[in-house]
């Protein structure tokens, strides 16, 4: 026994807990299914910012694309979260992807008869956020339902790998099925993609909520009271805001690319993508997270590292250093974002769930965009080097005084989850 098992100790330190997939054929489904249908939604979303720009021309009528979907999704998360809160999880789940469905199959349609509109892919954008504000919240709730508490972190880190590779893999296929046989068949892989979510929704047990919260405005209302009661809670969502509204230099990257590299639109790219890399490789590598019970000091050491690497590449003035340390920053948010909804996963009642995960959304949607007009803002009154930099170390010394007001996040146990 001991020669079989001692060679499996290294890759379990190191590689993704696979643990989850074993144990539970629901959570298993559910993964396969959210990996394959996330793939096919960045593949749709690529192809919709393409297909706006062939029927306008513009740069800006591209750019509403992405106003046009997170609006809804930051207006509409708190109530996807009270509504998952309110309603049976799995039907929920399953109604808002047969929405997507029909979303996908509706671009295809068009595509095929020749109906270029951009009021109808503004459109589709929106309810698109729309039916995903309701089916984040309810998702993420059925999760400690489905796996016990010890193997949230590992699957969390899955999750992670889901949805960066699916960022990564799904606008190339995207931009490749467009060339080769036209929008139509972008939506049309993407619609049979969602067969996968709705089998893993279809097969899950029932998931109504454990204490029958009320729906509507009320509902709303008492989640976030029961947010303003639990202090280790909000800091989960004060931490991430530190790093992505101080330390967010998505929106400097072509200024950077040119000023600091000599570079061009593939520079941009490259910058774009090193934060995406660093954070599937904190996915792939991440079976020592299993093993970490101080997740507030877990978090408040990433983010600080997130801040740290990202003011060392207001530095840097060599491409590819500077690659190094922005996939660093994607590391530190991967582990920091594990451990997060770990704790917003076992630290909140069931019946509190939805909500929370709908506040969730909110401040993941609207951080990083807060994040790129400070960074535009303060790269024009002072520069680009000035904002990032600067950015990097506001967030670490925020992070420093929130560790200081709130001292018992820092020891928060994962063994005794206290909000």
């Amino acid at each position: 026994m001991t020669g079989t098992t001692t060679p499996s100790r290294p890759r379990r330190r190191i590689l993704a807990d696979l643990t989850p997939l074993r144990t539970s054929a629901d959570y298993r489904r559910l993964w396969i299914g959210g990996t394959v249908s996330w793939t096919g939604q960045a593949m749709t979303a690529l192809a919709i910012s393409l297909q706006v720009y062939d029927i306008t021309g513009s740069n800006f009528a591209v750019g509403l694309v992405g106003l046009f979907s997170l609006v809804p999704l930051v207006a509409f998360g708190l109530y996807g979260g009270a509504i998952a809160d309110s309603v049976d999880r799995r039907k929920l789940g399953l109604y808002s992807s047969l929405g997507l469905t029909a979303l996908s199959v509706a671009l295809a349609a068009a595509a095929l008869l020749d109906y270029h509109r951009v009021w109808l892919l503004y459109a589709v954008v929106a309810l698109q956020a729309l039916c995903g504000a309701l089916a984040g919240p309810a998702r993420s709730a059925m999760i400690p339902r489905l796996l016990p508490a010890e193997q949230l972190p590992a699957a969390n880190a899955l999750n992670s790998v889901t949805m960066t590779s699916g960022t990564m893999a799904g606008p190339v296929l995207g931009g490749l099925i467009v060339g080769w046989w036209g929008y139509q068949a972008a939506y049309l892989i993407d619609a049979v993609t969602f067969a996968a979510a709705l089998y893993a929704m279809w097969r899950l047990p029932s998931m109504l909520p454990e204490g029958g919260a009320r729906q509507g405005r009320a509902s709303v209302l008492d989640g976030l009271r029961f947010l303003g009661t639990r202090p280790n809670i909000r800091m989960t969502f004060f931490s991430d805001l530190a790093a992505m509204v101080l330390a967010h230099p998505r929106a400097l990257f072509p200024a950077v690319a040119v000023l600091w590299y000599g570079g061009d639109a593939r520079t941009v790219g490259l910058l774009v993508a090193a934060p995406a890399v660093g954070a599937l490789l904190g996915g792939l590598f991440s079976g020592w997270q299993g093993r970490v019970h101080r997740h507030g000091l877990a978090i408040l050491l990433s983010v600080a590292a997130w801040g740290l690497a990202i003011a060392v590449f207001g530095l840097t003035r060599n491409l590819w250093l500077g690659l190094f340390f922005l996939a660093v920053a994607g590391c530190a948010d991967t582990v920091s974002m594990v451990f997060r909804t770990t704790m917003l996963q076992t630290a909140t009642p069931d019946g509190m769930r939805g909500r929370l995960q709908g506040v969730f959304i909110v401040v993941v949607a609207g951080g990083p965009r807060l994040g790129d007009f400070l960074a535009g803002t303060a790269a024009d009154l002072t520069s680009p080097a000035v904002a990032i930099t600067g950015g990097g170390l506001a967030c670490v010394l925020v992070v420093v005084l929130l560790a200081a007001r709130w001292r018992n996040f820092a020891r928060y146990d994962a063994r005794s989850p206290q909000a």
